[in-house]
């Protein structure tokens, strides 16, 4: 379960309120980045995570795919399976053909895929950094703090596309030193979904060992 856990690094929320001053510039390309995704009925996207160590000279890459709808997800990676229908949240293991089931608290998550494109609007203190260019495409860099200084992420770091507010990439760091990116591609707006899509079937993993810890 540790292993499965990380995989919910993939977005933030906090319960507090966001009390302090925000950056007003910062505010509205979030809103708007908000906005645009808020209005989809779901979308999926392959991407690419990568962990980084300095001091611990560690480097690792690993491509992953997920769909979203709301607050549900299904999120592939790594030999894993993470599906969530907003109540009930399933873990397949591929290699110990196992699924842990779990009651599904966003609030207890460190990240949720779900909420990744509002977690600036709980707990969070948002600044603008600047604009820079990637490939020749130009991006507004903007920094997140959480208001809660007990958060194991000290810093999260969006880049958001200029030309349509979409998220290129975004890193998280944390106080023990690991900086996980995720670098969003093959982005598709409103793929087609059903009740399936955001549910574990058993009859489709033979032999499955099921571990309900509800």
């Amino acid at each position: 379960m540790k292993k499965s856990l990380s995989l919910l690094l993939f977005a933030a929320t906090l319960a507090l309120p966001a009390a302090a001053q925000q950056d007003p510039k910062a505010g509205k390309i979030l809103d708007q980045m908000s906005a645009k995704y808020q209005a989809l009925q779901a979308f999926q996207a392959t991407f690419t995570q990568t962990l980084e160590n300095p001091s611990a000279k560690v480097k690792q890459n690993i491509n992953g795919d997920i769909v979203v709808s709301g607050q549900k997800f299904r999120l592939k990676i790594s030999g894993q399976e993470v599906i969530n229908d907003g109540k009930t949240t399933w873990t397949y293991l591929k290699n110990e053909n196992e699924v842990n089931i779990s009651d599904s608290d966003p609030d207890s998550q460190e990240m949720s895929p779900s909420q990744i494109y509002t977690m600036y609007k709980k707990g969070y203190k948002y600044t603008y950094v600047q604009q820079v260019t990637e490939s020749g495409e130009p991006l507004d860099v903007i920094e997140l703090a959480p208001e809660n200084r007990q958060n194991d992420v000290f810093k999260v770091r969006l880049k958001v596309r200029k030309k349509d507010a979409s998220v290129k990439s975004w890193q998280m760091f944390k106080k023990n030193g690991n900086q996980y990116t995720f670098l969003i591609k093959n982005f598709k707006p409103n793929p087609p979904t059903d009740a399936g899509t955001f549910a574990f079937d058993k009859a489709k993993y033979k032999g499955v060992k099921v571990v309900d810890l509800r």
